[in-house]
């Protein structure tokens, strides 16, 4: 069992021609609403491949939260330990011009999550074999979580996103780290080859195209990408954490994880949406084995 333990926004995004400039009022081209917030992406990119997967976190008691808890059952994600709060939702604004986006976000019932609520679902953290973390929650409830699967001996994979939320004490005590090169850049500098050397097999680097990038302990590793044509790169990243999970959990080696994980990601920046791209297993596969052309 997987359990993902992170943020659920609500993603409101309008396309629009131009930029509002400071006190001008433009028309919007289009809005949409979509389900989104880092934690329930790897979520649901660990349960679409097949992996039993509990979501902890908070949502409000609001038509934002109800249709979130309703995607991650629809998704067949144990929505138990799902807090409700009085705070509302969280919401993404995003406004998209051309291939350029400016985001606001407002973190709301996320920020609700306290490390009393982990405690109080202690068990389930305890019988997980993998717990993700982002950086969209609290930090005391992410350095909490940390310690009690430290405690427990289950392996962590945090994906340090947005990086300054990232505290370097966490190093020793998480499993795997999964930044991509600008946030990388932001917690070690740029220096990626000595960084690799000093977290082996723990730092991956994600790369987007080009794959990723870690240190057995002996080699430098470059596991590739693969080459398609992205329609929206929103969620590849979180699809690449889930879809990493899932693989390590099953058995795969870490080089056979990252290259699955590609392979997934690729799949997702095919269609539009952070969570309406992510693939099932057959589709990875199906890709693995080149039989999707």
């Amino acid at each position: 069992m997987i359990t993902v333990i992170g943020s659920l926004n609500m993603d409101l995004v309008i396309q629009m021609a131009d930029f509002p400039q400071l006190g001008e009022t433009v028309l919007g081209q289009q809005f949409q609403t979509s389900p989104g917030g880092k934690g329930a992406n790897q979520a649901i990119a660990a349960a679409r491949l097949g992996s039993s997967v509990t979501m902890i976190g908070c949502v409000g008691d609001d038509r934002f939260g109800h249709t979130l808890r309703t995607v991650l059952k629809q998704e067949h994600i144990d929505t138990t330990s799902l807090l409700t709060t009085p705070e509302s939702t969280g919401i993404a604004n995003i406004l998209v011009h051309q291939n350029d986006n400016r985001i606001i976000v407002v973190p709301g019932a996320n920020y609700m999550l306290k490390p009393t609520h982990l405690d109080a679902v202690k068990d389930v953290i305890m019988q997980s074999q993998m717990v993700i973390l982002q950086l969209e929650i609290p930090l005391e409830t992410t350095a909490h979580a940390i310690k009690l699967c430290k405690e427990a001996n289950v392996p962590v994979l945090l994906n340090p996103a947005p990086a300054a939320n990232f505290d370097m004490r966490w190093m020793d005590d998480i499993t795997y780290l999964t930044p991509n090169e600008v946030e990388c850049a932001q917690l070690f500098g740029n220096d990626f080859d000595q960084t690799l050397e000093k977290y082996p097999n723990k730092l991956i680097i994600t790369l987007g195209r080009d794959g990723a990038r870690y240190f057995d302990g002996e080699y430098p590793i470059h596991v590739p990408g693969y080459m398609t044509k992205a329609v929206d790169t929103t969620g590849a990243g979180d699809t690449f954490n889930g879809a990493l999970a899932y693989a390590l959990v099953e058995g795969q080696s870490l080089d056979e994880a990252v290259y699955f994980a590609n392979i997934a990601a690729s799949l997702a920046v095919e269609q539009v949406s952070a969570q309406g791209g992510m693939p099932t297993l057959s589709k990875v596969y199906a890709r693995m084995a080149g039989l999707d052309e």
